[in-house]
């Protein structure tokens, strides 16, 4: 009689298996970081031209403010 010979033909092709959705879930979640990455860069980048904005209008009021006569000639006497 002869032996049972032991197949591992379902193990092998389970183990590959297991490897391509390791491998493919570390490839899904290495895009994942990068799109939260660039995101974040996107973020800052409207955040600093927001700031940027707000710094150019404060300039510019503060410019109108040294540039605008204030002074009146007004005489008190002449008041009624």
């Amino acid at each position: 009689m002869e032996k049972d010979k032991k197949t591992y033909g379902a193990l092998i092709g389970s183990i590959i298996i297991i490897v391509i959705l390791i491998i493919g879930g570390i490839y899904v979640w290495q895009t994942k970081v990068k799109e939260m990455k660039l995101e974040q860069q996107r973020i800052q980048m409207q955040a600093d031209a927001i700031n940027a904005a707000y710094l150019n209008e404060i300039k510019t009021l503060e410019q109108n403010i040294k540039n605008t006569d204030t002074t009146i000639d007004v005489n008190a006497d002449n008041i009624k």
